[in-house]
C-alpha cells in the first residue's frame, strides 16, 4: 500500500471518529489508561497509611468498542482484518499509538526495557499474537508530513523494535465490550501485561528491575 493510500485511510478514519464524536458528544473510541505502582511501601500517617516511594508503570491507548462486530474472525490472511485492515501491525487500541510508560526497568522475554516511553503493537496471526515494544515515537495528532513518528501503526517498520515476544492466548468466560489493557497477577517482582477484547485475552509476563 502506498503512503498516499495509507495517509488517506488514516485521515478517513480520523474524520469518521470526529464525525461520530460530533454526533454523539463523545469520541467513538475514548482514551484510556491502566497503571500500576511498584517498589514503594505503606507508611503510617495522620490520616491513615500512605503509599510512598513507588514508581509507575502505565499503558495509554484508545478504547474501541465491539459494537456487534466479529473482531477476530476470518482465517489465514484475512484473520484480524476487522480490527486492523491495512496497517503492517495492529496498534492494539484505536487512534493514537498505544504507549507503554515506565519509571522502572522491565524485563520482557529476556530483553531489558529501560525507563522511558515506548509504543506497543501486536502482530496478529490466527494462532499466534506477537507483542512488539518499539522505540517509534507516537504522534499525538495526525500529521501526514511527520515521518519521524507514527499515527497508530501506519508506516510502522521493525527496525526500532526492542522486544518481540509471543503472547499467551486465552478464551474468556465472558465478552469484554470495550478493549482493555490491564496489569494482572502483579507482585513486587513482576506481573503480566494483558489485553482483553471480546472473549480473547492475550498477555505476556514481565519482571521489574531495580
Amino acid at each position: 500500500m502506498t503512503r498516499r493510500v495509507i495517509a488517506g485511510a488514516a485521515a478517513a478514519a480520523l474524520a469518521m471518529s470526529a464525525a461520530i464524536a460530533a454526533q454523539g458528544g463523545r469520541p467513538a473510541s475514548p482514551a484510556g489508561s491502566s497503571a500500576t505502582q511498584v517498589g514503594g511501601k505503606y507508611v503510617p500517617g495522620s490520616e491513615g497509611p500512605a503509599y510512598q516511594g513507588g514508581k509507575w508503570i502505565e499503558i495509554t491507548y484508545g478504547r474501541p468498542i465491539k459494537r456487534g462486530r466479529d473482531l477476530f474472525g476470518g482465517s489465514g490472511a484475512s484473520y484480524g482484518k476487522v480490527v486492523n485492515p491495512d496497517a503492517p501491525v495492529w496498534r492494539a487500541g484505536a487512534n493514537v499509538s498505544t504507549q507503554l510508560k515506565t519509571e522502572v526497568p522491565l524485563t520482557i522475554n529476556g530483553k531489558t526495557v529501560a525507563p522511558g516511553t515506548y509504543t506497543v503493537f501486536i502482530d496478529l496471526k490466527q494462532s499466534t499474537w506477537t507483542l512488539i515494544v518499539s522505540r517509534w515515537p507516537a504522534q499525538t495528532d495526525y500529521d501526514p508530513s511527520n515521518k519521524a513518528a507514527l499515527w497508530g501503526a501506519y508506516e510502522y517498520t521493525p527496525d526500532k523494535d526492542i522486544v518481540r515476544t509471543q503472547m499467551m492466548l486465552a478464551t474468556l468466560p465472558f465478552s469484554v465490550d470495550q478493549l482493555a489493557w490491564e496489569f494482572t497477577d502483579m507482585t513486587e517482582t513482576g506481573g503480566r501485561l494483558s489485553i482483553m477484547w471480546d472473549k480473547t485475552m492475550a498477555s505476556v509476563p514481565f519482571k521489574i528491575g531495580s
